[in-house]
């Protein structure tokens, strides 16, 4: 009875006003984010595309409502408060999930009836992940899939927030929360120039590649495929000269081709490179690059248990591809 007493025309408004509370709120964790991250009220407000005078406002507007400092601010220099470091871990996350819901939403009006968020970190083998993703559109190509490519550290905290369904990483160090399954392996090799001496080993020993200067993946860009190589170069004494670190196979490629070092990668890297100065050889005692899937220890879904089950598909077929592909590139031996 009390909504048939309600005068239509007062309903627009309170929904207005709904509305206009939103779009306040949102407003002022943007000005947060780009004063966060710029640390620079005046580059913070050109960013923004706003006068710096209303970024001030809205600032003080949250450091009110949220009780607290966010900023201390002096003639020289803005800096974030240890309230303001903790909301700033906070904040992208909303973005990201209200992204997320818009996603949805346009899958939905696309014709999909379901959605998996995969994380994807450390440079994942291409061939596999591929022919996995070919086979998902196969069996089910009513479920869209969303993929980010993140840090490993961010792809860990987006499957705790709930922000990711599922993911892949070659590193099993992921704490408690999240559950590393081994997906597939790919064999460590040598990335080595055309007519380098080394090629005279037909499987590398581990004491003649250190005699070398290495280029290897950048911990910071690709940390779990840092971490295996890392282990497997301890088992010598000798320290390796790491020449240069990148963040891209496809840069360690270029530099091993102009004969700037040996590069240390999965087979199926240099199997997808495009550079034809380079051969891939294998390591004596064969070591492997594991890639793991990564998920929350809660019941999976429907769609993310069959998701799941068809990585245990991708099996030796596509090693076989791999390394037909690679033999093709190494130099005949003597």
């Amino acid at each position: 009875m009390g909504c048939q007493n309600t005068p239509l025309s007062v309903m627009p408004v309170m929904f207005f006003r709904r509305e206009l509370i939103l779009i306040m709120e949102l407003r002022h964790l943007r000005c947060f984010l780009a004063v966060a991250e710029e640390l620079h009220f005046a580059r913070a407000a050109e960013r923004l595309h706003i006068e710096q005078s209303p970024l001030s406002r809205a600032i003080k507007d949250l450091e009110e409502e949220l009780g607290t400092q966010l900023f201390m601010r002096t003639t020289r220099s803005t800096r974030l408060t240890h309230a303001g470091r903790l909301f700033l871990e906070h904040v992208p996350r909303v973005f990201t999930a209200l992204q997320q819901a818009r996603d949805s939403v346009k899958a939905a009006a696309n014709g999909f009836r379901g959605q998996l968020r995969v994380a994807l970190s450390d440079g994942i083998s291409p061939s596999r992940f591929s022919s996995f993703l070919a086979l998902c559109r196969q069996e089910e190509p009513e479920v869209e899939i969303r993929l980010s490519e993140v840090p490993l550290s961010q792809q860990i905290k987006g499957l705790h927030d709930d922000l990711y369904d599922v993911g892949f990483a070659q590193s099993d160090e992921v704490g408690d929360g999240v559950v590393a399954i081994p997906a597939w392996n790919d064999p460590l090799v040598v990335a080595v120039p055309e007519r380098h001496p080394i090629l005279s080993h037909k499987r590398i020993p581990l004491e003649e590649l250190l005699r070398y200067p290495l280029v290897l993946c950048d911990p910071q860009a690709c940390e779990g495929h840092a971490r295996q190589v890392e282990r497997f170069l301890r088992q010598a004494e000798a320290e390796p000269l790491v020449a240069e670190q990148v963040a891209s196979c496809d840069l360690m490629m270029a530099l091993v081709a102009a004969g700037f070092a040996l590069g240390l990668t999965g087979e199926s890297c240099i199997a997808a490179s495009r550079e034809s100065g380079v051969v891939g050889r294998a390591l004596r005692g064969s070591p492997q690059l594991t890639t793991y899937l990564l998920r929350s220890p809660r019941e999976p879904s429907a769609t993310l248990a069959r998701f799941i089950e068809r990585v245990q598909t991708i099996d030796s077929s596509d090693d076989v591809q791999i390394a037909s592909q690679t033999n093709t590139r190494e130099e005949i031996e003597p």
